[in-house]
Formats: C-alpha cells, sequence, structure tokens
C-alpha cells in the first residue's frame, strides 16, 4: 500500500510550512489537468486523486487551522514545466474529477482573482507552477508550496526535520553568497569537463521548504540553496561563465558549450545531441543556466523518486532557461511562445547521471581565498556545527 499522510499528519505540514495567521482564512490546493496535447498518465491521474483527497481532509479540519474554506482549483494544465499559468481557472464543485481540461465545469476564476482570494496555496501538479506562483506571490502577498510531481513515495521527505535541513540551507546561502566565482570539473569517462560560473552580483536562496512571510513561494518538499549565475545584464561587464557542460539525457552525454552563461552549442554527436542542438537554435533562452543548485536531502537516506522535485534536493544541479523567479533577467519574455518557456534541472548525482560525475567544484570567495566544495561527486564543506 502506497504511504500516505494522515489528517493529523496534513494540518501539522501546512502548520510547518505557512505558519498561518489569523488573516489566513482560505486555501486553495491547485492541480493540472491532461488536455488534447498532453494526455494522462497513471501517476498523474494519482496525484489528482491525492489532491482531492488533501482538500477533503483540511477542509474537515479547517477549523484547528483557522481557516474558513479549503477549495480544490482545477486548470488546464501549461505542457511545459514553469510556462506561465492560463488565464482561468474553476473551483471544482465536488464530487469526481474531471477526466480532462474538456470535462471541467463551473465559471471560470481568472487567476488575479483566485490570488486575491486565497491567501495559501498548495500545488502538487504535473507540471511545475513555481516560477509564475513565485512572480505572482511577490505581486499579490500569498504563499504558496509548489509540489510538481509529487508522488506518495515522497512522504518520508515531509517527515524530515526541518530545522536541521534549514541550518545546512543557511550554510550554503553564506557561502554562496560570499564566492564570486565557481568552478566545476566533471569527469565523462577518462574526460575532463571544465565549467566556470560566474557568481557576482547575485545572492543566494535558502529553501528549507517553510514559507511563514507573506509574498513568497517554493517547493515542498525542500532542501537547497540555489543561485543565479550572473548573466551580464550590467553594461560592460559579460558574465564570465564558460566552458563546457556534460548533461547526462537517457543513455548518451551531451556536452554544451558556454559563453557568457549560455549554452551556445553542442559538441558531441549523437541523436540527443543532434535535438538539442536544434533546441538551443529554435530557443536561445533555453541555454541560460539559470541556476547553480545545492540541495542537502541525500544525507536523509532520501532515494531518487524520478521526479525532479524531490531529486534536485539530493544533490548538485545546474538549471537551464527561466531564471527570472530566482532573481536572474531571463523570462518568457525570452522565449518565442508560452509553451516553450521552460526551467529545467540537471541533477548531478549516480542514479540519475552515471557516466557523469562532479570531480570538484571549487568556490572563489570574496577575499580571493579558494574553498574546496565537493569532490567527487560528494560534499567536503562542513554543513554543520
Amino acid at each position: 500500500m502506497a504511504e500516505q499522510l494522515t489528517a493529523k499528519e496534513l494540518v501539522a505540514l501546512v502548520r510547518r510550512v505557512f505558519s498561518p495567521t489569523p488573516e489566513d482564512r482560505r486555501l486553495a490546493i491547485l492541480i493540472d489537468l491532461p488536455d488534447a496535447e498532453v494526455p494522462d498518465q497513471p501517476a498523474w491521474r494519482a496525484r489528482r486523486e491525492l489532491g482531492r483527497s488533501w482538500t477533503e481532509m483540511l477542509a474537515d479540519n479547517a477549523q484547528d487551522l483557522g481557516l474558513e474554506a479549503v477549495d480544490l482549483v482545477l486548470y488546464r494544465n501549461v505542457h511545459a514545466n514553469n510556462a506561465d499559468l492560463p488565464a482561468t481557472a474553476v473551483v471544482h464543485e465536488g464530487g469526481p474529477l474531471p477526466a480532462d481540461a474538456a470535462g471541467m465545469k463551473g465559471a471560470p476564476l481568472r487567476f488575479d482573482e483566485l490570488f486575491r482570494t486565497y491567501r495559501i496555496l498548495i500545488a502538487p501538479t504535473q507540471f511545475s507552477a513555481t516560477a509564475p506562483l513565485k512572480m505572482a506571490a511577490r505581486a499579490h502577498g500569498f504563499r504558496a508550496a509548489t509540489m510538481p510531481g509529487f508522488s506518495a513515495s515522497m512522504i518520508p521527505a515531509l517527515r524530515l526535520d526541518y530545522g536541521v535541513i534549514g541550518r545546512r540551507c543557511d550554510r550554503f546561502k553564506k557561502l554562496l553568497d560570499d564566492a564570486v566565482r565557481c568552478e566545476l570539473v566533471f569527469a565523462v569517462g577518462d574526460r575532463r569537463h571544465e565549467l566556470t560560473l560566474d557568481l557576482r552580483h547575485r545572492s543566494a536562496t535558502a529553501s528549507g521548504g517553510v514559507f511563514p512571510s507573506p509574498g513568497t513561494a517554493g517547493n515542498v518538499p525542500s532542501g537547497e540553496t540555489y543561485i543565479v549565475p550572473y548573466e551580464g545584464e550590467v553594461p560592460g561587464d559579460p558574465s564570465g561563465s564558460r566552458g563546457e557542460l556534460p548533461v547526462q539525457l537517457g543513455d548518451e552525454v551531451v556536452i554544451y558549450r558556454v559563453e557568457a552563461n549560455r549554452a551556445v552549442e553542442v559538441l558531441s554527436r549523437g541523436p540527443t545531441s543532434e535535438a538539442e542542438a536544434r533546441r538551443l537554435a529554435e530557443e536561445p533562452a533555453y541555454g541560460n543556466l539559470a541556476e547553480l543548485g545545492l540541495g542537502v536531502l541525500a544525507d536523509f537516506g532520501l532515494q531518487p523518486s524520478g521526479e525532479l522535485l524531490l531529486d534536485e534536493k539530493l544533490g548538485l544541479h545546474i538549471a537551464f532557461g527561466r531564471s527570472e523567479h530566482f532573481g536572474g533577467q531571463v523570462g518568457p519574455k525570452d522565449f518565442s511562445a508560452p509553451g516553450k518557456v521552460v526551467h529545467i534541472d540537471r541533477v548531478y548525482t549516480d542514479s540519475i547521471q552515471p557516466k557523469v560525475l562532479v570531480a570538484s567544484a571549487v568556490l572563489t570567495m570574496s577575499d580571493g581565498r579558494k574553498l574546496d566544495l565537493m569532490r567527487d561527486g560528494r560534499y567536503v564543506v562542513a554543513l554543520d556545527g
């Protein structure tokens, strides 16, 4: 039997993540629905039912949280991770969920109105809504926990000691805030590929999975610190991010050439490499190096789930595409169409990219000191104490 949260655990989770106040009167759980372009699949269907079940449990315990209402909100999926949300959604009226977006019933609710009505949002969606909800939270003052790809196998991650996790994320934030450069060496067989990430003009974010302050949103479960490499927006000061970045996609290792914080060319050969080269040519903003992330959950005994929501929290990851929701410059305006907007993480762990090893990662600090961050795929910097 798949693991489940009890009603007591779910109420405790909402308290821990959001610290509800008397101003927080309504909570919404958002789920996206399949359509003709993106067909359904069993894991997605199970996630929607999980969202429905959580809505019912929280509604039954709304008084314990000081809430007046808990609603399930449905919307048509946006076809890509971190693409902007559609214009409208629908509040589910109860009963069985529709099989797809064509079966949604009820009066359309504009998302800007939804953001004014519900001050706490939980989004266990198929496609990540993290980027648009981060941007909307800043504008409207709500809080949101995004859970793209969540499955019952991740429930143990919701029960971890997030005090310890938060302290480790804060330790990484202090290091990344002071760093001006990260020099990485990747090993692919006998070959070495070197990549420099320019970390100037940026501050990091510690994402410990709690959002007590209005205007904040992020992943749950969480446990990472991330920073957007400098993208060269200061006049006369180009980005120093450059080098070669290997990424294993399926059985093939794709080697990207990076200049000025953009993957501008694919150096490897093979069908996946050719597809990635076409993607860079068609959508240059996809090649933006949008994030250096340092996940901390591997030390807690968690195993990869096959979903980035959890897997990126297990170790070092580098993201491509949209960055403005993390404090960068690249957003939907830089892509050719709303459905092309993407922020996608490439996670460097043995189980996810067995052919690629982070042989070393070294931070250069603002005073010129060199600090070893990783060796042979493991952190070597002290995170506790």
